[in-house]
C-alpha cells in the first residue's frame, strides 16, 4: 500500500486529535479512506463508523498526510526535510480516538462504482 498508518496522536483532545500517515510512494491520496472502528485484541470489528475519503491530490514518497479530527482548511507546508506535510481535516465536532479500543483502518480504493436512485 502506497499509504501507511504512522500513529494516532492527543487521541481524545478535540483540538488536537490527528492520524498521521506516511506516503511510502508517489500516490494520490484520493485513492484511500480512512474509517474508524473497534479492536478487541485479535480482530476488527466489521462496524465502522467515520469514514473520511481524502480528496484528489498528489503526494510524494516521503511525505506525511495528517488528518485532524476537528474543522479546518485544507493546507500543507515544506518540512525541514524537504518532504511536505499535507494536513486534512474531518470537520467533526466530537473525537474519534477517544477509547482505548478504538482502531484505524486505512483502505486503499482505485476502483469503485456509484448508483443514483
Amino acid at each position: 500500500m502506497d499509504l501507511s498508518i504512522r500513529a494516532i496522536r492527543d487521541a481524545g483532545s478535540k483540538e488536537l486529535e490527528r492520524i498521521v500517515l506516511r506516503v511510502r510512494e508517489d500516490c494520490n491520496v484520493g485513492d484511500f479512506l480512512i474509517m474508524d472502528t473497534t479492536y478487541n485484541g485479535e480482530h476488527i470489528s466489521n462496524k465502522l463508523r467515520n469514514t473520511y475519503w481524502f480528496p484528489d491530490k498528489d503526494v510524494k514518497k516521503g511525505d506525511l498526510v495528517i488528518l485532524y479530527t476537528k474543522k479546518g482548511k485544507i493546507s500543507e507546508k515544506i518540512n525541514i526535510s524537504g518532504h511536505t506535510s499535507h494536513f486534512f481535516y474531518w470537520n467533526l465536532e466530537k473525537t474519534v480516538w477517544n477509547k482505548d479500543e478504538d482502531c484505524a483502518v486505512l483502505f486503499s480504493i482505485s476502483e469503485y462504482e456509484t448508483k443514483e436512485r
